[in-house]
């Protein structure tokens, strides 16, 4: 059964009881299998015996991208290599690539908890999912895929790329699922502008966007522009890609996390001391049931908050919050903490913007400076220069007072802004080098 009542509905007594059997069958799983654990553990006078409760997570050691990497690539599996049968991996741009493995059975979970992040989300069997997400060793593409074929809907694994084509496969194969990342989206509904196509007149009635944080005001935005539901959903490579937390259709308040395959918890991204319920902060994963590569309390540097209170479509697994930002792309100008999320909400509330934009950071002796590009409105960038003016000093005066961080504002004509097939690119720091 792919919308598993019997899991997804169950009370929070029986649902703890679950996770602790399963944490204390991987806690000793780790501990012999994988020397990194080991080691992990000795150093903090731990035994896997010492997991009595589910508070005890805490004693735990946490895990690291950086611990993925010092083991590249296969020093974290706790199985033989031959018992994995796929590999994914990260591009590797900032340092080596994180590798995460996969048994049979973990690649058969993966696609039953996308196939739960589908239902949720309102697809069913009679539909047609556009598949937008990249193929090969980012786990978007074929953790979407997987799960629509086991959803029963029909794939068109299109990939990333070839933005004109995708357009016109939208229109010709009648797709009512478009699947990528929420800026793609946007990129899309321009394109098909441009080949006289209006994406909200085609059957697509559901968005699931992913793999880059968005706002509140961007999800209104695709929404009006694509005429679709536009929901969130959630993963990460090192844990096992999307498919880790789904927002439902019928309440659109937070993201449910799959809680018999993963056990959440909210820190102080300082300290590392948890944080109770409700509490923002950085989201820490633990892998109940991954077989090749575990991880115990995996540090995201995703900052969200849990909501416990069972959400009205009948889940009873707790909901994070949308993601805010990460921890290390926070912008620190002249002593004001900045995530880009909060820039872009106050950018997308503002008439006449267009939702592409960049933040440029550079420093002008020992200050740092910040510079926000963004495009205007077709429809207002023919207006004297004297409004545009006026526009900017509005924004200034908005991000000044709000977030209490001075910045330049420059707006720019329409499609000037690199457009990406991928992640978007927003932050461009100039500050050292």
């Amino acid at each position: 059964m792919i919308y598993d009542i019997d899991r997804e509905t169950a009370p929070r007594e029986e649902l703890e009881q679950l996770q602790l059997t399963r944490l204390q069958a991987l806690v000793e799983r780790a501990f012999a299998n994988v020397g990194f654990y080991r080691r992990k553990f000795e150093e903090a006078g731990l035994l896997p015996g010492h997991v009595r409760n589910l508070s005890d997570l805490k004693y735990l050691p946490f895990t690291e991208k950086q611990d993925l990497r010092n083991n590249y690539p296969f020093g974290l599996f706790a199985v033989p290599r031959e018992n994995v049968v796929r590999i994914h991996a990260s591009s590797g741009t900032t340092g080596k690539a994180t590798v995460v493995g996969y048994t049979h059975r973990d690649v058969r979970n993966w696609a039953q908890l996308m196939a739960r992040a589908f239902m949720a989300a309102g697809v069913h069997r009679g539909d047609i999912v556009h598949n937008a997400y990249g193929y090969g060793l980012f786990t978007g593409g074929l953790g979407a895929h997987y799960g629509a074929e086991e959803l029963g809907a029909t794939i068109v694994p299109i990939s990333g790329g070839g933005t004109k084509r995708q357009v016109m496969l939208l229109r010709d194969f009648g797709a009512t699922v478009l699947c990528s990342t929420p800026s793609y989206s946007l990129f899309l509904h321009e394109a098909a502008l441009e080949a006289g196509i209006s994406i909200s007149d085609l059957p697509l009635r559901i968005g699931i966007f992913g793999a880059e944080p968005w706002t509140e005001e961007m999800r209104h935005d695709i929404e009006s522009k694509l005429g679709l539901t536009a929901l969130d959903i959630y993963g990460l490579s090192e844990i096992m890609g999307p498919g880790v937390a789904m927002e439902c259709a019928v309440a659109q308040k937070g993201l449910h996390i799959f809680e018999d395959h993963f056990l959440p918890e909210i820190i102080n991204p300082v300290t590392g001391e948890q944080l109770p319920p409700g509490e923002t902060g950085e989201l820490v994963l633990t892998t109940l049931t991954k077989e090749a590569q575990p991880l115990i309390r995996y540090r995201t540097r995703d900052i969200t908050s849990l909501n416990y209170i069972p959400c009205r479509c009948g889940r009873t697994h707790v909901r994070m919050t949308r993601i805010k930002g990460r921890s290390d792309d926070m912008l620190i100008i002249r002593g004001v903490n900045v995530f880009p999320s909060q820039i872009e909400a106050i950018l997308l509330e503002t008439e006449g913007l267009a939702p592409h934009y960049q933040l440029i950071l550079d420093r002008k002796g020992v200050l740092d400076t910040l510079e926000i590009q963004v495009e205007v409105d077709e429809k207002i960038f023919s207006d004297e220069v004297r409004h545009l003016q006026r526009l900017e000093t509005k924004i200034q005066g908005n991000i000044k007072e709000f977030l209490g961080v001075t910045a330049k504002v420059k707006l720019v004509e329409p499609k000037t802004l690199v457009r990406s097939e991928g992640k978007a690119k927003r932050i461009i720091d100039r500050r050292n080098g």
